[in-house]
């Protein structure tokens, strides 16, 4: 088994971007794409599958707000989404059939600009804006999961002092 990681989730409308942590905790780097067209709920068992596969305690999914910090549409459906695979994930420890040895936590966070973030990154890295678009969901996972990393180095150094 290998050793613990976080998962970043970005729920597009036409792919699911993932990114992984290193095992200490400290950064955040692609997983691919999952292609959905249209329907996020079918990444569930692509999702799962990475989850067991590396170990994953915690899920950090894209929550996003509206500017004025407001829930709309998409952040009600990345809820729902968040719960639903919370539920599926209880669901399948309960029969024995989830291949970790504990239930990941999921995490909403906040999103907002990340995608913006995502796109200048790419175009940093020399990336036309026509090559962005399949990678765009996987970095914007990549800035959100960073983003919780960060956040719990924050927590764990205030602890410290």
């Amino acid at each position: 088994m290998s050793q613990i990681r976080w998962m970043g989730v970005d729920l597009g409308e036409a792919r699911v971007g993932l990114a992984l942590s290193d095992p200490e905790l400290t950064l955040a780097h692609p997983a691919g794409n999952i292609e959905v067209s249209g329907d996020y709920f079918q990444a569930f068992n692509q999702v799962i599958e990475c989850c067991e596969q590396e170990s994953v305690t915690r899920i950090v999914v894209g929550y996003p707000l509206l500017l004025s910090g407001e829930e709309g549409h998409s952040a009600k459906k990345a809820k729902r989404w968040s719960k639903s695979l919370t539920r599926q994930l209880k669901e399948l420890a309960s029969k024995g059939q989830l291949m970790l040895v504990e239930v990941p936590e999921v995490e909403l966070k906040d999103e907002r600009l990340t995608t913006v973030s995502a796109h200048r990154q790419l175009i940093e890295a020399g990336l036309g804006n026509r090559q962005h678009r399949p990678k765009v969901d996987q970095q914007s996972a990549v800035v959100l999961l960073q983003a919780a990393l960060d956040e719990f180095a924050q927590t764990r150094r205030s602890n410290i002092a």
